[in-house]
């Protein structure tokens, strides 16, 4: 892969910078940390995601060396930067990342992922010594996101009903996102190292048994589990042979019509008998497939039944461990001092309820005692003065007398006016003096 099938950052086209980027690091770091960094910074991100665009998660430094050129030129510390990135964890030798898996892989996949020897250690990739060219590593971080992308299709697809699946079949499937065989044998030792899937060998064919929903870890590949397969397999190679056999019937019976067209009876008729003998082959083939898919829907329900059961037994012992100290014994002596403490408790409040009422019936009596002695206390009259009515004056029938509005505002009268009024006043009607009303005082002014 080239410079020009990975998307590159826009510093690329910046010959200034790039060949800042395309230089040597020094041998110092603490000469100049920020432009180290920033030069380590840039390559490891584009390394990453130049694998990622690639769709594989595995990377050595000859092909960044072809993939990175730029005007004939190739960057001059890409070494120092694998160095960098294995000493922080990022990447992993292939040959150490496969040693620390189950070493039942690397029975199949030595050859495969061409691995250098196991004893060769980081204390040379760590040390004076230079990164080969050839050495593969593996970056850590895309291997466990294909990992998780390889399990995820799995359960997605037409095969996540069967817990063992051939690795030629996984490889046709996974064609999509693994970019080779290698970046897929990375994604089965990641899975293998999570405990997700186990690889073995049957008959000389690699299988892949996967963790099924609901499980926190594969188990391990059992005879029911080789069993189950070999029965997948026949099932499919039966529905091939039957799917091939039946085309071959249509086709001797279109040839036996071609031939009949053309006046050749006698071999019309061989083709009728080669249709005759092949749809009695399908229909042997096809009542062994009916068979193999009854003994398989016959385990399917035996697992089923055999989870329920198992669920039958956890809530049989979660409910024995919950009522282990409750017995009828205990229950009924618990509801017998339940209602004897409801008894005690009502006795208690019909007690207090009872002290109550007495107490307001001494409160009652001795509010009628003191009402007496004010009742005896109030004179009858005061100061020969009759008793103020207590009754409406209109209800006694009497009219009652409209007096005239007080004046609010300061008069001005002179004493000609008042000599006048007091002379209709002496003149006035003696039988209406009862009714007479003395006039509000007033503040005279005198006329000016």
């Amino acid at each position: 892969m080239s410079a020009a099938d990975t998307t590159l950052p826009p510093d690329w086209v910046d010959d200034e910078r790039m060949n800042f980027l395309f230089s040597e690091f020094k041998e110092n770091r603490d000469v100049n940390t920020t432009d180290w960094d920033s030069k380590m910074d840039f390559w490891t991100a584009l390394i990453i995601k130049s694998c990622r665009q690639r769709r594989s998660v595995c990377v050595n430094l000859q092909e960044l060396n072809k993939t990175f050129r730029r005007k004939e030129k190739a960057p001059l510390g890409l070494s120092t930067v694998i160095q960098s990135m294995a000493r922080c964890g990022k990447i992993q030798r292939e040959s150490e990342f496969a040693a620390n898996v189950d070493c039942g892989w690397l029975s199949w996949s030595v050859g495969l992922l061409l691995v250098k020897p196991l004893k060769w250690t980081f204390s040379t990739l760590l040390g004076s010594s230079r990164v080969p060219l050839e050495e593969s590593f593996v970056a850590i971080e895309l291997v466990k996101e294909k990992a998780a992308e390889l399990l995820r299709l799995y359960r997605s697809s037409e095969f996540s009903s069967c817990s063992i699946v051939s690795f030629q079949e996984l490889c046709t499937l996974s064609s999509d996102i693994c970019a080779d065989e290698g970046t897929l044998c990375m994604a089965l030792l990641q899975l293998q190292r999570d405990k997700q899937v186990i690889v073995s060998l049957h008959e000389g064919e690699k299988i892949v048994k996967f963790c099924q929903p609901g499980q926190e870890r594969v188990a391990t590949v059992s005879d029911v589990d080789i069993g189950i397969y070999q029965l997948q397999r026949s099932e499919k190679l039966l529905e091939e042979r039957v799917q091939k056999l039946s085309l071959e019937a249509d086709r001797c019976k279109e040839e036996a019509r071609s031939l009949l067209r053309e006046g050749k009876k006698s071999k019309a008729l061989r083709c009728l008998r080669g249709r005759k003998r092949v749809e009695k082959r399908v229909d042997n083939l096809f009542a062994k497939l009916e068979t193999i898919r009854g003994i398989l829907d016959r385990i399917a329900q035996s697992q089923t039944d055999k989870m329920v059961i198992q669920a039958y037994q956890a809530g049989v012992a979660a409910l024995r461990l919950s009522l282990k100290d409750v017995t009828v014994e205990r229950a009924e002596s618990l509801v017998d001092q339940i209602q004897e403490l409801c008894d005690t408790q009502d006795e208690v409040n019909q007690t207090i309820s009872s002290g109550v009422v007495s107490a307001d019936e001494d409160m009652d009596e001795l509010e009628e005692e003191l009402k007496a002695l004010l009742d005896e206390s109030k004179p009858d009259s005061i100061s020969g003065l009759p008793a103020v009515p207590t009754n409406s004056l209109r209800s006694s029938g009497e009219p009652i007398i409209s007096l005239p509005a007080v004046p609010q505002s300061r008069l001005t009268v002179t004493t000609e006016q008042l000599e006048a009024e007091l002379n209709n006043l002496t003149l006035s009607d003696t039988g209406n003096q009862q009714r007479k009303v003395s006039p509000p005082e007033r503040t005279l002014e005198p006329a000016q």
